[in-house]
């Protein structure tokens, strides 16, 4: 995934503005008490954010706010698709655990392309957090920020919900599936 440092022409960010107000209106039990029109005068102010915001929809990852910060005004955005972002699965946990893979190597991993997309990896608390907002992963996982202690053994985390219940599992951070993706979040 490239840095997307550059700016979004009018005519992307009037695309991204409509998806975003479409998904905004269509879920709105996401963020009840919060006015679009709010979270568009902060998007405009904000334009340094369109270009994380634009990366997250087009790996599939299909960003909604999720909350609003009182103390700063900023408003948080979580990758809300179904499933893991299609866009980016098949990545192993970081750039260590890359490089220590001696064949079939995945095209990147988890810290350096959420990194490169400017936004941040959900941790297991935003990850249960934003389960209480509908049903994720029953066919997918997502790696979730894992705690250095547990990286420093040669693990990382990852968590999926099936049977109705939010499951938080371990591998080796070099493990890669086709089914494992990760999701992540920004501030606005």
């Amino acid at each position: 995934m490239k840095n997307r440092k550059k700016a979004l022409s009018s005519e992307q960010q009037k695309e991204l503005f409509e998806t975003l107000k479409i998904r905004f209106e269509k879920n709105m039990k996401r963020h009840q008490s919060i006015e679009w029109a709010k979270v568009r005068a902060r998007l405009e102010a904000a334009t340094e954010k369109l270009g994380p915001l634009s990366g997250m929809e087009a790996t599939g990852g299909e960003p909604d706010v999720v909350g609003h910060d009182r103390t700063t005004g900023e408003f948080i955005f979580y990758d809300c698709s179904a499933e893991s972002p299609s866009g980016r699965r098949s990545l192993c946990y970081d750039r260590e655990a890359l490089e220590s893979r001696r064949e079939h190597k995945p095209g990147d991993n988890v810290l350096d392309m959420a990194a490169a997309m400017e936004i941040e990896l959900l941790t297991e608390e935003q990850y249960r957090e934003l389960q209480k907002l509908g049903e994720f992963d029953a066919k997918t996982s997502s790696w979730v920020k894992t705690p250095p202690a547990i990286r420093k053994l040669g693990g990382a985390l990852f968590c999926d919900r099936r049977y109705n219940t939010v499951f938080v599992y371990h591998n080796g951070a070099e493990s890669y599936y086709a089914a494992r993706g990760f999701r992540g979040w920004l501030r606005v």
